[in-house]
């Protein structure tokens, strides 16, 4: 978690990692892993450092985004495997809570990783389109929320909180989000299947 002072920052480097993951996932799939993982070694690294201590959790933050970031863009195969489980996982979640208001069994959440990974292998180019697709809109969604002054998506670019960041159920007073997530994913679908992914990375 980072300074709240680091809040703005935070959620313009979200926004714009999700509009290059929407709109050019697939040209720039690597890059994509790399900035998803500094993200996520950064928000584990920060968090291994006392909330007092800034310099210490700027400090952490960078050597995990870094760490993150070359275990991602290196894993290439690996990263396309847990993608692929992640886009699982994240539709059973959306799935149960949004229509069933409840979590889903874990049994379910398995199943749809496994296949999400074992899919992401078989088609690995739609795949790579659609998830990197929907993970940027989420991602732009919650950076432009953070934008516009949203306390709740300002904490989560400040914090790093990872249920925020990528929350399984839609942001508290936000019930249109699950619907502008899934607008704004078709067309990052769209323009990658006839702009930026056309042709062979």
């Amino acid at each position: 978690m980072l300074p709240h002072s680091y809040a703005l920052p935070a959620a313009i480097l979200i926004f714009l990692s999700g509009m290059v993951a929407c709109f050019a996932g697939y040209r720039l799939f690597r890059l994509v892993l790399a900035i998803y993982g500094f993200i996520l070694g950064a928000m584990l690294g920060s968090s291994l450092m006392a909330p007092s201590n800034t310099i210490g959790m700027i400090a952490a933050a960078l050597l995990g985004g870094i760490a993150g970031a070359l275990i991602m863009a290196f894993a290439y195969f690996v990263g396309i495997a847990l993608v692929g489980a992640g886009m699982g996982a994240l539709a059973a979640h959306m799935f149960w809570t949004t229509w069933r208001a409840v979590d889903p069994p874990a049994p379910a959440v398995i199943l749809l990783s496994v296949a999400g990974a074992v899919g992401a292998m078989l088609l690995q180019r739609y795949v790579i389109i659609f998830s990197t697709a929907f993970s940027g809109a989420w991602t732009m969604i919650i950076g432009g929320l953070a934008l516009t002054g949203d306390t709740t998506a300002a904490r989560a670019a400040a914090t790093g909180n990872v249920w925020i960041l990528y929350p399984f159920t839609p942001l508290p007073a936000y019930r249109w989000v699950p619907y502008a997530w899934a607008l704004l994913g078709f067309v990052g679908v769209a323009v990658q299947m006839g702009i930026t992914a056309g042709k062979k990375r």
